[in-house]
C-alpha cells in the first residue's frame, strides 16, 4: 500500500504546473500590458499623433495640469459613493434572495441577471430617453409641478451617479448572495435567543459571515467605477467628466498616447495602493494572531 501511494505521490505533476495556465493569462494579459502603459507615460509623444523615441518625463509632469485634480476628485467620490449604494443596496437583497424558497429564488436571480441580455450602451441609452426634457420623466415632473420646464434631468453628476448604480448594482449582489447562501442562518436565530437583536445579529454575525463575498463585490463594483467613461459621456456631459473621459479623449481624439498612458498608471496606483495595503494589514494582523495562538499553546 505505501508503495502505491508513493508511486502514484510521485506521478503527480508538481503543483506549480497547475497554476501556470491562469499565471500565464494573467501575465499575458494584464501584467504585459500594464507594464507598457507604465512604459510609455514616460516617452515623447509626436506632435500629430502617436509615440516619439527616446524618453522623456512631459506626460508624467502633465498630471499636475490644474484641470486634472477636480477631475480625479470627481473620480474617487463618486467611485465610492457607487460602491457604497451598491453595497447597501445588495446586502439587504442578497440576505433576502438568500432566504426565499428556492423556486422563487430562480425567478428573482433572473430578475437581477435579465438586464445582462441588452447591450451596455443600449441600456445608457434608454436612461437618456428617459430622462430627457422631452422624456416621460420630465414631463411627468413638468406636471406634477414639482420641475420647472427649464431644469434639465441629464448632464450633471447625479444623473452620473444613478446610471452608475443601475449598471454595477447587479455585480455586487451576485458574489454577496452567493456568500450568503452558504451562511448558516441558524446563527442568527442563535444569537437572537442569547439576547441580541435583529439589527445586532445581522451586524455582528451575518455580515462577518459574508465578508468574502462583500469583499468581492466592493471589488468588482469600485474597479470599473473608476474606469468608466461611456456612461459620463452619455449622460453626464462636461460637468460631470471623470478620468476615463480624459483617458479616452487623449487616446481617440488627441493621439497623445504618452500622456493617456500617464492618466492609467495614476489611476492603477489610485487604485493599487489602498487594496496593498490592506493586503500588507490582513497579513501582520493574521502573523499576529497566529503568533498568539502558539504561544497560548
Amino acid at each position: 500500500m505505501n508503495r502505491n501511494a508513493n508511486s502514484q505521490t510521485k506521478r503527480r505533476p508538481p503543483e506549480w504546473w497547475l497554476t501556470l495556465p491562469s499565471f500565464g493569462w494573467m501575465t499575458l494579459f494584464f501584467l504585459v500590458p500594464s507594464a507598457l502603459i507604465f512604459l510609455i507615460a514616460f516617452r515623447p509623444a509626436l506632435p500629430n499623433g502617436g509615440i516619439d523615441d527616446g524618453w522623456s518625463l512631459a506626460a508624467v509632469k502633465s498630471l499636475f495640469d490644474p484641470s486634472y485634480p477636480l477631475v480625479i476628485w470627481r473620480t474617487i467620490w463618486l467611485s465610492f459613493l457607487c460602491t457604497a449604494l451598491c453595497l447597501g443596496i445588495g446586502v439587504p437583497v442578497a440576505y433576502y434572495i438568500a432566504r426565499l424558497r428556492p423556486n422563487k429564488r430562480r425567478w428573482v436571480l433572473l430578475l437581477i441577471i435579465l438586464p445582462f441580455w441588452s447591450n451596455f450602451l443600449i441600456r445608457i441609452l434608454a436612461w437618456q430617453t428617459l430622462l430627457h426634457s422631452e422624456g416621460p420623466v420630465k414631463q411627468l415632473l413638468e406636471f406634477l409641478r414639482i420641475m420647472d420646464p427649464q431644469t434639465t434631468l441629464l448632464y450633471n453628476v447625479w444623473v452620473v451617479l444613478t446610471v452608475l448604480v443601475y449598471t454595477e448594482l447587479p455585480f455586487a449582489i451576485l458574489p454577496i448572495y452567493a456568500a450568503a447562501e452558504k451562511f448558516d442562518f441558524g446563527l442568527l436565530d442563535a444569537a437572537r435567543d442569547l439576547g441580541a437583536t435583529q439589527f445586532r445579529a445581522f451586524w455582528t454575525v451575518f455580515l462577518p459571515g459574508i465578508k468574502r463575498g462583500l469583499l468581492t463585490a466592493l471589488l468588482v463594483v469600485l474597479i470599473p467605477a473608476f474606469g468608466t467613461y461611456a456612461i459620463t459621456d452619455l449622460v453626464g456631459g462636461t460637468q460631470a467628466e471623470m478620468i476615463g473621459n480624459v483617458i479616452a479623449r487623449r487616446v481617440l481624439s488627441d493621439k497623445n498616447y504618452p500622456q493617456a498612458s500617464a492618466l492609467s498608471a495614476a489611476l492603477c496606483l489610485v487604485i493599487l495602493t489602498p487594496m496593498l495595503i490592506a493586503l500588507f494589514t490582513q497579513r501582520q494582523n493574521q502573523r499576529k494572531q497566529d503568533k498568539n495562538g502558539g504561544a497560548a499553546k
